[in-house]
């Protein structure tokens, strides 16, 4: 049997889809009006009682309290409900949220493949657009893009980049050292992560993201919880690296977010110009208020220790890792607040398709911090200011996590109101009855 590559995963996928298109996909034949609906616009507390919403093509055309009509096309009467824009996860992993284990053990074909499949079950949760925070997504994206295949929008990363015995080297100590003319390892080979040391490897690996068509670059600035060699503690690239590949993003109307956990790693990755974190966990209240004065961003996750906890072996380093990661979490959140710091949520799920499937219960854990609409307004609109940092690299450039003539049609029709009971989100088979993604509905479940 052929192996597949990158270069004709394309068309692997192709095939694919042919046998497994959403039976649920209506492509529109005209405007849509949805009828008596109670409106989240993804900003303000208050619903829009009510309102009548027109889509057009895949935008929203006129949200109105006043009777609208529709020539040509259909009516959906919303019967009370509440409609609001598509949910969003600012820190997601197709390749890996649906695979099974050893993420890293697999190889380019299965992880796609198990990648596309997954991407629908991610659009029928309500989640219309995430941000991929590292693997080689861009055939996955296309696909999605051109309609091939349901899912949701893809802000892509591209490979994940790493120094040497940084977050994202699994390499193990027998395989070092290496010449400074080494062969990549198989998974930078895959484009799931790129290995660099110096200014000019990171230069270069930070240009070929760009090439592939990344929306952003993310670096490993600190220590991580799965990896096998660096303690959470330390700090992952110097200044002057860091300062590279900045430098090489915003030449390109882009920037670079940064793993990191610790006060330490962010401070560091803040010097080097940095304005964007994923995690932050373990912050502190001089590193918060250096993050507000500097418009850096926080991806936070909702990391405790309970039912979505990752199962890691007693005692091993890397769940002493872990502990002490979630140790922090709480204050984080509240440093978050306390700072007003722009705050986006996202799930990080990896290796485990069951915590995949509760990406929306994850989200409704939120509601230990912030009020109901918050939560929402977070995975809408907040989520999307920082979706928004990639400027013309931006590959859906337009108004999105919001509702309001002229954003695109990423709508989510729930029945209940999800700013009374927020665990709505959590069910998602039972609650949003109708899920609608640039125009196009992928579920509905009361025609």
């Amino acid at each position: 049997m052929r192996k597949l590559t990158p270069k004709n995963l394309t068309a692997a996928l192709a095939v694919a889809v042919s046998f497994a298109l959403p039976a649920a996909a209506q492509d529109a034949s005209g405007p849509i009006l949805f009828t008596n609906v109670n409106v989240f616009d993804g900003v303000n507390e208050a619903l829009i009682e009510n309102a009548n919403v027109m889509v057009t093509d895949n935008l929203i055309t006129a949200v109105s309290t006043e009777p609208l009509a529709v020539a040509g096309g259909r009516e959906i009467d919303g019967g009370g409900r509440t409609l609001m824009p598509g949910l969003t996860d600012c820190h997601w992993h197709s390749m890996a949220a649906n695979i099974s284990g050893d993420v890293f053990a697999a190889d380019v074909g299965k992880l796609n493949l198990v990648a596309a499949l997954g991407a629908e079950k991610t659009l029928m949760r309500g989640f219309t657009s995430i941000r991929d925070m590292g693997g080689n997504v861009f055939d996955l994206k296309s696909v999605i893009d051109e309609g091939m295949y349901a899912g949701p929008r893809i802000y892509a990363a591209g490979a994940m980049i790493s120094q040497t015995s940084g977050h994202a080297d699994f390499r193990k100590p027998i395989d070092i050292p290496q010449s400074y003319s080494r062969d990549l390892t198989p998974q930078e080979g895959m484009g799931s992560v790129a290995i660099a040391d110096g200014k000019a490897q990171v230069l270069q690996r930070v240009r070929e993201n760009l090439m592939r068509g990344a929306a952003f670059i993310k670096l490993m600035g600190g220590g991580g919880v799965a990896s096998p060699s660096d303690p959470l503690d330390v700090s992952q690239y110097t200044v002057e690296e860091i300062a590279a590949a900045v430098e090489v993003a915003q030449n390109w109307g882009t920037y670079v977010t940064v793993h990191s956990y610790t006060a330490k790693a962010i401070q560091n990755a803040i010097r080097g110009g940095v304005r964007n974190v994923e995690h932050g966990q373990m912050i502190d209240e001089e590193t918060a208020q250096l993050m507000k004065e500097t418009n850096t961003s926080i991806c936070l996750q909702p990391f405790y220790d309970d039912e979505d906890a990752i199962p890691l072996p007693a005692g091993s380093f890397q769940e002493e890792k872990y502990q002490a990661m979630i140790s922090g979490t709480d204050t984080a959140f509240a440093l978050a607040q306390k700072y007003d710091l722009l705050f986006g949520f996202g799930t990080d799920s990896q290796g485990m398709p069951a915590l995949a499937a509760r990406q929306g219960a994850q989200l409704a854990k939120l509601s230990r911090y912030y009020e109901p609409w918050e939560v929402l307004k977070i995975a809408t609109s907040q989520n999307y200011e920082i979706f928004k940092r990639s400027g013309p690299r931006d590959p859906y450039p337009g108004d999105n996590g919001v509702v309001r003539e002229g954003a695109y049609a990423d709508l989510l029709l729930v029945d209940g109101n999800p700013l009374e009971n927020i665990d709505l989100i959590a069910d998602p088979d039972k609650n949003f009855v109708i899920i609608m993604k640039d125009g196009v509905i992928y579920k509905n479940t009361i025609e």
